[in-house]
């Protein structure tokens, strides 16, 4: 069934960017529908383990950044659920992860134009110039097509686990679905942990706060130099700004490769807090003759892994010692990260989009992607210009800036404030 009246806009995918898009999409006229496969907002559930914070002050909510007395933004959350005062006392900036998911799901639910529950199948691009969306409903398989001048693509990234330990053991899980296998964890003899970010340290913390109750032999290898913290200096926090951004955007295409793999800890790291606490709870299990039962090494690379009888067979590869061993685990644990994709629906419109030698997409300044030939109707994009745009493309913090460039093009006016200098430092010449 086809519907005849023309979109302004229709998003793909409801995550936090795109939830941001919708919600400052109020104080506009524009006509938009949002779509989402999943059946509603859920912001990484198997990682909102207990105690777990946002790695970002609140301010980074849907709207603060672009537009503080907005009515979805966490402080007015914080308001409508008598929280106000609770919040005040804790004094801190960085909130509760489970309380980011809430109030995401706060915002979610008071947005009518928010369609979860169904999955965007095609995008075609009329004869008139304007993109057709064909939509399945994940419940009753029914399809509907919708014509929208523009889309926003802000399906985000995707769980990364290397392609050979794909299909080898159900007791290979990502870091992604922690929480959904923590109980298989506990029940296990021995459980290692690959990886050396945030994720990887929360859920080795998780596993040895709870190890004396259950007495595992808990592993951690990455082949990092270290269990290194990442970049949180107020001056290196400036990377994360609309300055940088646009630095970043004018480097040649190798330059910018360059400088991206030199930057992993300024958004790769361990928050200092968690190291801390892994330290002072090993130094206490650690009193008098105890050991821990735990192994930490760095730079070391997982090669390969086996299933060996009802166990696996780890394979390991010290970098600079060029030594390798072997051990065994009962479960392995990758927080390997997650990477960008092109999602299936734009297949039907991919020979119109500019791909560069890497076959990624080209991605202009102002977040439309490149065509092959001049349109007024554009394909914008979400967190998925990190090639582009630079290490502030994930980052919850230029989120609402980034809806606010694009809600200024879709609505042909500046409906929201932008600001050039935002920062104290020059990032080039």
């Amino acid at each position: 069934m086809a519907s005849k009246q023309i979109l302004d806009v229709i998003g793909i995918g409801i995550g936090p960017f795109n939830l941001g898009l919708a919600a400052l999409l109020e104080k506009t006229d524009c006509q938009a529908l949002f779509f989402d496969k999943k059946p509603r907002f859920d912001w990484h559930p198997g990682m909102l383990i207990e105690g777990t914070t946002l790695q970002v002050p609140f301010m980074a909510d849907a709207v603060t950044m672009v537009d503080p007395t907005n009515r979805f933004s966490y402080l007015n959350y914080l308001h409508e659920h008598k929280r106000l005062y609770k919040f005040y006392f804790l004094e801190r900036f960085h909130i509760p992860r489970n309380e980011y998911n809430h109030y995401c799901q706060w915002v979610a639910e008071q947005l009518p134009h928010l369609q979860f529950d169904h999955e965007v199948e095609t995008i075609e691009k009329t004869e008139e110039g304007h993109y057709r969306v064909t939509v399945q409903s994940q419940s009753n398989a029914i399809k509907k097509t919708y014509e929208t001048k523009h889309v926003v693509i802000g399906i985000g990234t995707k769980p990364y686990m290397p392609e050979r330990f794909s299909g080898v053991s159900d007791r290979i899980i990502h870091s992604s679905h922690y929480l959904t296998r923590r109980e298989d964890a506990l029940q296990a003899k021995s459980v290692t942990i690959i990886g050396s970010g945030q994720s990887a340290a929360e859920i080795f913390y998780d596993l040895l706060s709870r190890e004396p109750d259950h007495n595992y032999q808990l592993s951690w290898y990455t082949r990092s130099k270290g269990f290194y913290p990442m970049e949180y200096s107020k001056l290196g926090l400036e990377h994360f700004s609309p300055d940088y951004t646009n630095y970043f955007y004018h480097l040649p295409a190798e330059k910018k490769r360059a400088v991206l793999k030199n930057q992993a800890l300024l958004y790769k790291g361990i928050s200092f807090s968690t190291i801390e606490d892994i330290y002072d709870l090993l130094y206490e299990r650690s009193i008098g003759t105890n050991k821990p039962n735990v192994h930490l090494q760095a730079l070391t690379e997982l090669v390969a892994i086996e299933g060996w009888e009802d166990t696996l067979r780890l394979s390991l590869y010290q970098i600079e010692q060029e030594a390798g061993k072997q051990t065994e685990s009962d479960l392995v644990i990758l927080a390997t990260g997650y990477q960008p994709y092109i999602p299936k629906c734009l297949k039907g419109i991919e020979a119109l989009l500019e791909w560069d030698d890497n076959g990624q997409l080209m991605i202009e300044e102002d977040y439309k992607l490149k065509t092959k030939n001049n349109t007024k109707n554009h394909v914008f994009i979400q967190n998925g210009e990190l090639h582009t745009h630079g290490v502030g493309a994930p980052d919850l913090g230029l989120g609402a800036f980034r809806s606010a460039a694009i809600i200024n093009q879709l609505a042909g006016k500046k409906v929201y404030k932008t600001y050039e200098h935002n920062v104290f430092q020059n990032f080039g010449m």
